[in-house]
């Protein structure tokens, strides 16, 4: 059977738990933390975190589309964090910490939408961006499959 690869990008909090909850799913065949959405090039973690550049933490999941779909990916997303808080997470404050998704073709934006308003139909206030895919910067290899490494499941 022929792969059929394709690219997930989310933000929805601290990317450590985010990598975390989509990491080991059937179908993913790699995650990267990293920094999207700003107007700085190659930002490291500190100038994220300085609230100045304008990226959010994400997480780029490569997944085969035959074995799990993006609207899998989408519901998993909105369960695992509350895209009704601007700007925030838990404890973790700041634009970095964005509800966000970026969308790489009409299909991804069409689902994203489609998902989006299910939920604010069942009177939820959404504030999680749509937006198209930008370019995505590897955050620092310490970031890399943290909770994993240290052999934890969530951040909080």
């Amino acid at each position: 059977m022929v792969k059929k690869i394709e690219t997930a990008i989310f933000g929805a909090g601290c990317f450590w738990g985010v990598e975390e909850s989509f990491r080991t799913l059937k179908g993913v065949i790699s995650t990267e933390v990293g920094y999207s959405g700003g107007k700085f090039k190659n930002p490291s973690y500190e100038d994220v975190c300085s609230g100045d550049t304008g990226h959010a933490e994400t997480v780029r999941i490569k997944f085969d589309a035959e074995i799990i779909s993006y609207e899998k990916l989408l519901d998993i997303f909105w369960e695992i964090h509350d895209p009704t808080t601007l700007n925030m997470q838990g404890p973790d404050i700041g634009e970095q910490y964005r509800s966000i998704i970026f969308y790489h073709n009409k299909e991804q934006k069409d689902s994203a939408e489609k998902s989006k308003a299910k939920l604010e139909k069942k009177g939820m206030k959404i504030v999680t961006e749509i937006v198209p895919a930008s370019e995505f910067y590897k955050a620092e290899e310490y970031h890399q499959k943290y909770l994993f490494k240290k052999g934890a499941k969530v951040c909080h």
